[in-house]
């Protein structure tokens, strides 16, 4: 299994398209979260298209990565990705939302190729990731696992708990990216509990941490593929990110968690992004 790996130019265009459907979509579907999809855009441009060994015609094979979106609301900017990268038509998208579609608000548990596992329940997906790496370690799998995760996932206490299992079993096929845009559904993350230091809470928790520009694909990239240092210890990337990104008048506005754009917005959102 092979990764694409397409130019910075190509992936930063292929990461103005995501944004733009998914703001369409958005306001076709009259489904919010809109600015916590367009935060992890550029993660998970990097991540299929410069990272994930998969294989869209064998969505299942055993020796797939996985990839798992914990911060499952964002599972607009996920089905834009696998149909992109040929999971499935991108036409069935146009379905986004509506009854007997099998494209929901939050990844389901069957049914959409290239979806790992059910998530939405904040706090779940880190913990399937070690269990999923744990399993791949028994079988001898060469698969690795990604996980990506809100900043206010890291208040909940399953997701430490699952950190501190990954460390104890040195799970270092094992990397968590945090989204940290900085908000959380009512508030600034910092404000709501204290995170920071964030990367030395997972440092201190036994991974090895470090800080990126979660919208610099090229510092993304390197982060990714760095070769492991040799301790065993999986790996915790925090990206900065804003929320909304890619369109400046949803760019660090929490009201995008829950507003869904109107017609006119949705134009001169794509007309922004350069997407027809």
């Amino acid at each position: 299994m092979t990764t694409p790996h397409a130019d910075l130019a190509a992936l930063s265009a292929l990461a103005a398209t995501v944004r733009a459907r998914v703001v369409e979509t958005s306001g076709r579907a009259e489904i919010p979260h809109l600015g916590s999809c367009l935060s992890c855009v550029d993660l998970l441009v990097a991540l299929y298209w410069g990272v994930l060994r998969v294989d869209p015609a064998h969505p299942t094979a055993p020796e797939r990565d996985r990839f798992i979106l914990s911060k499952g609301h964002a599972a607009p900017a996920l089905f834009q990705v696998l149909a992109l990268r040929g999971f499935f038509p991108e036409a069935e998208l146009a379905g986004y939302g509506s009854d007997g579609s099998r494209f929901a608000e939050h990844p389901p548990a069957h049914g959409v190729p290239g979806v790992e596992a059910a998530t939405g329940s904040l706090g779940h997906g880190l913990p399937m990731g070690v269990g999923m790496a744990l399993g791949a370690r028994l079988h001898g799998l060469d698969a690795r696992t990604f996980v990506l995760v809100s900043d206010g996932e890291c208040n909940e206490g399953s997701t430490w708990e699952a950190a501190m299992m990954a460390g104890a079993q040195r799970l270092d096929r094992l990397t968590v990216l945090v989204d940290f845009n900085k908000w959380q559904a009512t508030g600034r993350s910092r404000e709501v509990l204290a995170l920071d230091p964030l990367a030395d809470k997972w440092t201190a928790f036994g991974w090895q941490a470090e800080e990126v520009d979660g919208h610099d694909l090229a510092a993304v990239l390197a982060a990714l593929t760095r070769p492991a240092d040799g301790s065993g210890r999986p790996r915790a990337i925090v990206a900065h990110t804003v929320k909304g990104k890619g369109v400046s008048f949803m760019e660090d506005d929490n009201n995008w968690h829950y507003r869904t754009p109107t017609p006119d917005e949705v134009a001169a959102a794509k007309r922004e992004l350069g997407v027809a």
